[in-house]
Order: structure tokens, then C-alpha cells, then sequence
């Protein structure tokens, strides 16, 4: 059994505004263990880079975590005071964001920024940082690493300066990563190339790896299990074959039916109608309610909660699809 790294139960971040309370991140859980890739995905607003930096602790005013838990190896890290999450972050937990030049300073050198990184939170000799620095390099695939330490941010090409944002994630060998749609930007080649390599490189090293992204096609050949946000709560997980194949809800139906592959050449996509909901003005019931052609009464008027099925699966709704198969199923199977 997979030892869990990062378990987070009930998380809720809220922004509080002139315009009323944004709830970006509503009771969100999910667990994730050593080595393992967790997708999580949704669309634009959904909630899910929040929750990101919910688990960083770098959510600032007028952001605020209201409610729940963030377990780091054990440890609560909600409401650690920030001397503490500090020597957590790089250390313990890292984040690779989709703008390397969020993690990357442009007017110092590749080395310095490195070996920093390193002394922050070891006392280890220069040298030894030094060495290090260049192995996390070759590891992300830089050639010429030991060159390639001495130049500055700006030397770099874009996908060659989200390889450093990489390394320097895992320059310590963080129990958990948090990746906020880093290859977003790439193109497809160097994005597939990234994609293989931190795979790689969280198996070996037993690094726990939470990758944001709306790109279903990316968590496919990616991560082990998925979590599906919509209006900042997890609609459904399970193993990720079982929700591409199989889903429950809805919404990640509408989520699959729209990419490209499930439609013949020529055909248009199909689209989810209407748009996602302001977090500041949720409808009352299930939030995807007024976009989902299965939806009732009740969905109007009651927020389903959550419910486990087999293959240690979960979702929230009144109708879930796997009922309405097993109900259709017993319809043919009855005598007429």
C-alpha cells in the first residue's frame, strides 16, 4: 500500500471582497501518496490553482484558508506560522509554477540561485551545493550543465528555463510537489519531453507530484489518479483509466466529450452550454446543475455530497452516470 504523503480534508479558501465572499476553494479533499501523480483539472476558475497555493501556504489578503486541513508527512501545516512554512517550502514541499520566471530571478546568475536554494535549508559546503546544482540540471536533461550554471535566466530559452524551475524544485528532494500547468506554454515536443522526465524523476526519487492542468490529455499518459474540480470542489476521482473511460459525473463527461479524439474528422466538438458560475454567486443545489441536461429538481436545490463506489472512486451528484448504466442494464435484463 501506498504511504500518503499529502492529505487534504475539508480545505476551504475564501476571498473576502467589497462585492461579497468568493469561495475559490469550498471543502476540497484529496490524498496523495509517495511517487504518486495526482491530476488535478477543471476549467479556467475552477478553483484548482487556489488550491495550490492553499497547500503552499501563499495565499495572501485578501485570501484567506477558513476551514480544513493540509497534512505534510503527518505534520498540520494550516495556521503554521510563516517562519515555519518557510523551512517547509523548497525543503519539504516545492512549487513549479506555469511562468518559470515566477521561481527564477532574473538578475542573478543560474548557480547562485541554486546553491541558495540549498543553503536555505542544509548546511552543506558550497562545493557540495555546487555539485548538486549540476546533477539536478543533467537530471532535468540541460546539457552542458556545469556551463550552463554560470548564465543568467534571460540565456535561456523558455522550455530550457522551465527545466531549471524543475531542478531547482527538486534540489531537495521535497516529499510533495506542487506543478501549477508548468508545460502550458511549451510546445508539444519539449512539453512531452518534460512530461517523461518528471515522471521519471518523482518515481525515483519518491517525490508525490500534484499536477494542475486543464489538459486532460496531459493527465492521461501522466498521473496515476485524477481529481476533477468544478466551482472549487472536487466533483469526482478515482484512477485515472477509470474516470477517462468510465466517468460518473457529468461534468467530466462534458470534460471528454469536448477534446478533439472523441469526435470523428470533420465533426464539431461538443460543447458544455453556458459558462462557469462566479464563485461569488453560486446557484443554490449542485453548482453545475444549470449546465448539466440530466439535472432535476432536486439538483436545483440540494448539493449532493459525496459518495464512494467501487475501485475507489468518488463523486458528487443526484444522478450519477454508473446508476443510470446499472438502471438501463436492468431494464434489458427484465422479462417483458
Amino acid at each position: 500500500m501506498v504511504k500518503e504523503v499529502l492529505v487534504v480534508e475539508d480545505l476551504a479558501t475564501h476571498f473576502i471582497t467589497r462585492a461579497g465572499v468568493i469561495k475559490a476553494v469550498d471543502g476540497v479533499s484529496f490524498t496523495v501518496g509517495e511517487g504518486e501523480v495526482l491530476g488535478l483539472v477543471g476549467e479556467s476558475g475552477s478553483g484548482k490553482s487556489v488550491t495550490g497555493y492553499s497547500i503552499m501556504g501563499l495565499v495572501d489578503p485578501p485570501g484567506k484558508i477558513v476551514g480544513g486541513s493540509v497534512r505534510l508527512a503527518g505534520e498540520e501545516i494550516v495556521g503554521l506560522p510563516e517562519n515555519r512554512l518557510q523551512g517547509l517550502r523548497g525543503k519539504d514541499v516545492a512549487m513549479i509554477f506555469q511562468d518559470p520566471m515566477m521561481t527564477l530571478n532574473p538578475v542573478l546568475r543560474i548557480d547562485t540561485q541554486m546553491v541558495e536554494a540549498i543553503l536555505t535549508h542544509e548546511k552543506v559546503s558550497r562545493k557540495a551545493a555546487l555539485d548538486r546544482a549540476q546533477r539536478a540540471l543533467e537530471k532535468v536533461g540541460i546539457p552542458a550543465a556545469a556551463e550552463r550554471l554560470k548564465a543568467y535566466p534571460h540565456q535561456f530559452s523558455g522550455g530550457m528555463r522551465q527545466r531549471v524551475a524543475i531542478a531547482t524544485a527538486l534540489l531537495n528532494n521535497p516529499k510533495v510537489i506542487i506543478a501549477d500547468e508548468p508545460t502550458t506554454a511549451l510546445d508539444v515536443t519539449i512539453q512531452s519531453q518534460i512530461l517523461a522526465e518528471i515522471q521519471q524523476l518523482c518515481a525515483e526519487s519518491g517525490t508525490a507530484l500534484v499536477w494542475i492542468t486543464h489538459d486532460l490529455t496531459v493527465v492521461a499518459g501522466l498521473a496515476h489518479r485524477i481529481a476533477v474540480m468544478y466551482a472549487g470542489r472536487v466533483v469526482e476521482t478515482g484512477l485515472v483509466d477509470d474516470v477517462l473511460d468510465n466517468p460518473i459525473h457529468p461534468y467530466t463527461r462534458g470534460l471528454l466529450r469536448s477534446l478533439p479524439s472523441a469526435v470523428k474528422q470533420g465533426e464539431p466538438l461538443e460543447q458544455i452550454p453556458g459558462s462557469t458560475p462566479s464563485l461569488g454567486n453560486l446557484p443554490p443545489g449542485c453548482a453545475f446543475a444549470p449546465r448539466c441536461r440530466d439535472a432535476t429538481s432536486i439538483c436545483h436545490e440540494v448539493a449532493p455530497e459525496a459518495v464512494n463506489y467501487p475501485g475507489e472512486r468518488q463523486a458528487r451528484c443526484h444522478h450519477p452516470i454508473i446508476l443510470r448504466k446499472q438502471q438501463a442494464s436492468n431494464m434489458e435484463s427484465e422479462p417483458v
